[in-house]
């Protein structure tokens, strides 16, 4: 009884705090994330360079996975200001990137795996501490701004460590197990939402989570994916000289 009491407290605090951060944002001077231009969260000319979506399928097991945008220039600093700058004015246009990959899997699911009826979407769990420290799941913050609703059927059972510099094994070890699913997603059609794919190591904890608690998994839909994820399907190329692969 007292400690949902406490658990309750710090949600509400946690709200609080963001409801402030917000507030205070709305009376500073505004600048685009990309190219500070003023008075613009994403200004019109850094949207336009947002590149075309890049479908990644298949990323394990006949796994697929619709990306709206590549994890680079506009898009990756859009993402990382709603994640660590309290940006979350950034959401409206990085709802759209979602949305057009959202749109490509719905329309080839049938092809892919059939007929899907009541797909129903699966964000990933937040840390304690990356939500006490935003307020917020960013991810939640692109849904709402493009429609969506989302269920939160994934819990967190054991923290992994921090994933980056880790390959696709390293990840999946330490992913492994750390995810479980609630039994109300028994019977349920899921696609799994996240912000990024790089190896696809968390998408695939999830799916092992959900499946396990009688779901059926048909796919993901992330707003971006990382260069070295595109390199599966495109030509090579080089990565940006500052690229680093987040968290997955």
């Amino acid at each position: 009884m007292n400690h949902s009491g406490h658990a309750g407290s710090g949600a509400g605090a946690a709200a609080v705090r963001a409801a402030f951060r917000e507030a205070i944002g709305l009376l500073l001077p505004v600048a685009c994330v990309a190219c500070g231009e003023p008075d613009s969260a994403l200004c019109p000319a850094c949207v336009s360079r947002i590149g075309e979506p890049p479908v990644v399928p298949d990323i394990v097991d006949a796994f697929p996975v619709w990306a709206g945008a590549e994890y680079d220039g506009v898009v990756r600093r859009a993402i990382l200001a709603l994640k660590n700058d309290q940006r979350t004015d950034v959401a409206v246009a990085l709802s759209h990137v979602f949305r057009r990959a959202l749109d490509a899997a719905l329309a080839e699911l049938p092809q892919r795996v059939g007929t899907v009826t009541d797909l129903r979407l699966a964000t990933l769990p937040s840390s304690r501490a990356a939500y006490r420290r935003r307020g917020y799941r960013p991810v939640d913050r692109v849904l709402r701004k493009g429609g969506l609703a989302a269920e939160h059927p994934l819990r967190l059972v054991r923290q992994p460590h921090d994933q980056v510099g880790l390959g696709r094994a390293g990840r999946q070890r330490n992913l492994g197990g750390s995810l479980l699913a609630s039994e109300r997603v028994a019977g349920g059609s899921f696609l799994v939402v996240d912000d990024v794919v790089t190896t696809g190591a968390t998408l695939r904890e999830a799916r092992r989570a959900l499946d396990s608690a009688g779901a059926r998994t048909v796919g993901a839909v992330v707003i971006a994916a990382t260069p070295l994820r595109i390199l599966a399907t495109r030509q090579p190329h080089s990565l940006p000289s500052d690229f680093l692969p987040g968290a997955d």
